[in-house]
């Protein structure tokens, strides 16, 4: 079979220097290079010198390295910012990003490291960074209030990007009531209850997580729409009365016989006709892409826990038959995260 999109040199610097790459991006935010090129473009290098406070070979170093992978636009010798950035900025996403940058700076980067000897060892040996006893992230993340605050901020602005595909493709026509199975912080029962004002939901969740579920969940004033449980979503019982069950961003997580249990507790919970809802980024069942989720399966391979991956829609059409559910429906969300929902019936 013919290589459509062959490598080339160009391609492959970028792969060996992928940190470097990253390392200006962060180093640009850090440094409120591209916060200043919004508020004041076409700026020498003098000029954004003096406003960030660093020497000239600094600026030369940065301006080169952002400007060479096309974050920055030079032009008579000024800088502004790359056309995206100055549209992230319009339109308050810029914020989303900077975040995710500390996402993978803060907790990401520091596991990666580890990402040969995951493999190897077929387990999440990047876990090993985070302080505690448990062996996934989560439960590690209970006992480093600092890092766990830091963790769902970064995760809800994962959501900000992602939500509209859930919102959009989250059909809850004639449903009452939605369990939202590992809900975090609330943030997608919150964006559901928002575009489905005649829908309840409940958040289920770890006892160290309710509090900020709560938190958040009043701050949008939707404490009378929106419950929060605390449980574990292995161990103990669903609770009855909803004919919906969401799992965002859950799979990902969890081994394929996790998963399969997570779905067949699902299933004992929903009525006949209930619907199940899962929710996330997705790999292609071609097994070649997308290159954000090849990517982003350093990260789950890891650190999370111990199975995690970026599955291909196929293998949750797999579990939902071996869980007994039926009238598999694929809804890819056709953004530039490979994020969509899959849906089947009881």
């Amino acid at each position: 079979m013919a290589d459509v999109h062959p490598l080339g040199t160009d391609d492959l610097v970028k792969i060996l220097f992928g940190s470097s790459a990253f390392q200006m991006l962060n180093a640009g935010c850090n440094l409120g290079l591209f916060a200043l090129l919004d508020a004041r473009p076409d700026l020498s290098p003098e000029e954004i010198g003096r406003e960030l406070g660093l020497e000239p070979r600094p600026v030369q170093i940065l301006l080169l390295g952002t400007t060479a992978l096309g974050l920055t636009v030079r032009q008579d010798g000024r800088y502004r910012n790359a056309a995206l950035l100055g549209g992230m900025f319009a339109d308050g996403t810029w914020e989303i990003m900077e975040d995710l940058v500390a996402y993978e700076e803060q907790i990401v980067r520091p596991a990666e490291v580890d990402f040969t000897e995951s493999l190897r060892a077929n387990t999440n040996v990047g876990l090993r960074r985070i302080e505690g006893t448990g062996t996934d992230l989560y439960h590690r993340l209970c006992a480093n209030p600092e890092l766990e605050q830091l963790f769902y901020r970064c995760m809800r602005s994962w959501s900000r990007l992602s939500n509209p595909i859930l919102v959009e493709q989250a059909d809850l026509t004639g449903v009452r009531r939605v369990l939202d199975v590992g809900g975090g912080d609330g943030v997608n029962a919150i964006a559901l209850a928002r575009a489905n004002p005649g829908v309840e939901f409940t958040v289920l969740d770890l006892p160290g997580t309710v509090g900020i579920a709560r938190k958040k969940i009043a701050e949008h004033g939707l404490t009378d729409r929106i419950t929060v449980l605390a449980a574990d979503i292995f161990t103990d019982t669903y609770p009855s009365g909803h004919d919906c069950v969401l799992l965002a961003n859950q799979l990902v997580i969890w081994s394929p016989e996790e998963n399969l249990t997570l779905l067949r507790k699902a299933h004992k919970a929903l009525p006949d006709g209930g619907r199940v809802l899962v929710f996330n980024a997705m790999s292609d069942d071609s097994g070649d892409g997308p290159l954000y989720a090849a990517l982003d399966n350093v990260y789950f391979a890891t650190l999370p826990a111990a199975s995690s991956t970026i599955y291909p829609w196929g293998q949750y059409e797999e579990w939902f038959t071996a869980a007994g559910f039926t009238g598999f429906q694929r809804l890819p969300g056709g953004r530039w995260t490979p994020h969509g929902v899959i849906s089947a019936v009881k």
